[in-house]
């Protein structure tokens, strides 16, 4: 779905390349989480898989980007938000400021599409249930508290139905059990096959127990690339400062007691994490 090659990237006010040397495939179907510390350029990535580089973000790029074998640059933004959706950092952001209610706002994408009012209704209906919103509905945006907002800005953005879902940091504002919503929710679109899902997230518990890969970043670079258990269990992830999640932090301190013997790979899951304890 995606491929990307020899891919550098800087802003145009930068001195220095905020992307070096990205070479990338992602698959359709897949669940691609990216990590990283602040700064290493995962939201620049995040703009490059979705055309925002170079359409709106100017500045100075080098390689090649390619959306189902177009060319990224050769295809204009109203092209791509068709089957890309990105959900950017801030909420407040993305909210368009151009309806009362949150279900008007849900519908506005949906509006400049052209979608049926009954199946407009539909997805209305079934986005509010899902990121918890039903009882906000007829609310301002700008009444909601910042989770709630992070919650409708995702709504909004999955009731378009884009065939490549690029979220970053989406959970950054909500609690655990919100964050367990959201990404069973995303595991299941992938699940359905019509969904390719790229995740910009620093809640690596969660990461580990729902991506199909993680890509490590660090100062613009792609050091790490796997199964998030050989991510998560690699020197790159300790030496770009980023530390596993915590079940294996746990597993590492019993075996460092000697309490018990060091695995192969520590656990990075509660599952694995239990059979470990066992």
């Amino acid at each position: 779905m995606i491929s990307i090659r020899d891919f550098y990237y800087r802003y145009p006010t930068g001195e220095a390349n905020v992307l070096e040397d990205i070479n990338l495939n992602i698959e359709q179907g897949e669940f691609v989480s990216i990590i990283g510390p602040n700064g290493s350029g995962k939201s620049t990535l995040a703009y490059a898989l979705s055309g925002f580089i170079p359409h709106f973000y100017r500045g100075k790029s080098q390689g090649s980007a390619y959306f189902r074998g177009k060319s990224i640059a050769d295809l204009s933004l109203g092209q791509l938000s068709g089957e890309i959706g990105l959900l950017v950092q801030n909420p407040f952001n993305q909210i368009t400021g151009a309806k009362y209610t949150v279900r008007e706002e849900i519908a506005f994408g949906m509006e400049n599409l052209g979608v049926a009012p009954a199946e407009m209704e539909r997805r209305i209906k079934e986005l509010l249930a899902l990121v918890g919103l039903e009882d906000e509905a007829q609310r301002s945006p700008f009444a909601l508290s910042g989770g709630q907002q992070q919650r409708l800005a995702l709504a909004a953005v999955l009731a378009m139905q884009p065939a490549l879902l690029i979220l970053d940091e989406p959970t950054s504002q909500l609690d655990p059990h919100a964050t367990r919503a959201v990404f069973e929710a995303l595991a299941s679109l992938v699940d359905q096959g019509n969904t390719t899902v790229v995740l910009i997230e620093h809640k690596f518990e969660w990461v580990a127990q729902f991506a199909d890969r993680v890509i490590l970043l660090d100062h613009g670079h792609i050091v790490a690339e796997g199964s998030p258990s050989s991510v998560f269990s690699s020197a790159a992830l300790s030496e770009s400062g980023l530390e596993m999640p915590q079940y294996a932090q746990i597993a590492q301190a019993l075996t460092a007691a000697k309490l018990k013997e060091t695995p192969k790979q520590y656990p990075q899951t509660l599952e694995a994490a239990t059979k470990f304890m066992r």
